[in-house]
């Protein structure tokens, strides 16, 4: 799951693309679907509430570390534009406007640009925001910021790009590096990228944050299948066939969310005009959640040509952010 992120599914774009990752996913060995299928609108609101249960620390943690230091990080970067890569509500980033806000001069003006796949939350965000923060231009952008030709806009001063919540820990290792060299390529020399990871910590806390005891994870995560089922025009898949399973993978040192068969299933996708059959105890992969380093993080950034000026962490050492500048 993505427990660590705002974003979610834009309904009007979900056909084409889930029917895609269906084909490239479910019929491999073993079956796997992206993280981001688990934030339709369902999905999303289960995932709110996932960050106020007590297991789930990372939200707390970040706004925590926020709230602390938004106003050096506006007086450090002195960013004419903040560029927030998987806005989805930017409740956090109010705590970063919030501070820009207040260090902008009379003759200076802050533009705030939220990227998401949804249209339908951007817009929304953009509306509110706009209306609170009227001294701010709010300029959402529908875009994939996975993609390799993303282009961050123009600006007058340094720019600020910002990725928080820990969503980073889904990409592998290999996709993280490739994401940090193409946005170190849109930067500017002198413009600062904001990230927020989760750190490593005891294993019996991790899990517990991925596998709450009220069960909201599982639904969040079974409801992956139910996205399947409305998306794709299936027949014979059902919620209740399936499991929630999350586990620590301490090689990798990652978090990983499973979706186990309970019994034999014989499904048909109306929408590919396929059948796809798997037997009880098949495991679906449905996200991995890494948690860092602050060395191993810093010398990934470092030899992607992004230098770490900055890391805070809360109190508890749970989380980090890092600021790093290219």
């Amino acid at each position: 799951m993505t427990l660590d992120s705002d974003a979610s599914v834009d309904s009007g774009t979900t056909t084409g693309g889930l029917a895609a990752d269906a084909l490239s996913g479910l019929w491999q060995n073993p079956p796997t679907l992206p993280t981001k299928w688990l934030y339709d609108k369902r999905g999303s609101k289960l995932f709110d509430e996932i960050t106020r249960l007590d297991e789930y620390y990372p939200t707390r943690r970040e706004t925590a570390i926020l709230r602390a230091r938004s106003a050096e990080i506006a007086a450090t970067t002195g960013a004419a534009v903040i560029v927030e890569l998987g806005s989805g509500t930017s409740t956090k980033t109010r705590l970063l406007l919030d501070a820009f806000d207040a260090a902008m001069g009379a003759e200076q003006r802050l533009t705030y640009v939220p990227v998401d796949v949804s249209t339908e939350m951007l817009t929304t965000t953009a509306k509110v925001l706009s209306a609170d923060y009227p001294e701010i231009d709010v300029v959402p952008v529908v875009a994939d910021f996975t993609e390799p030709d993303l282009e961050l806009p123009a600006a007058d001063g340094p720019r600020l790009a910002v990725f928080l919540g820990g969503t980073i820990g889904n990409f592998v290792p290999d996709d993280r590096a490739g994401f940090y060299r193409r946005l170190a390529a849109s930067l500017a020399p002198g413009d600062y990228f904001l990230l927020g990871t989760d750190l490593i910590k005891d294993t019996g806390r991790l899990v517990a944050a991925y596998d709450d005891r009220a069960g909201v994870t599982a639904d969040f995560n079974r409801n992956m299948i139910e996205v399947l089922r409305t998306g794709l025009d299936a027949r014979g898949l059902y919620v209740d066939d399936f499991e929630h399973i999350a586990r620590w993978n301490p090689d990798e040192h990652r978090i990983e969310m499973w979706l186990r068969a309970r019994r034999d299933v014989d499904a048909y996708f109306g929408a590919l005009g396929r059948s796809w059959r798997v037997p009880a105890g098949t495991e679906i992969h449905t996200e991995i959640s890494t948690k860092f380093e602050p060395g191993a993080l810093q010398s990934e950034l470092e030899a992607s040509g992004l230098t770490v000026e900055a890391t805070w962490t809360d109190p508890a050492g749970d989380f980090q952010l890092t600021l790093t500048r290219r």
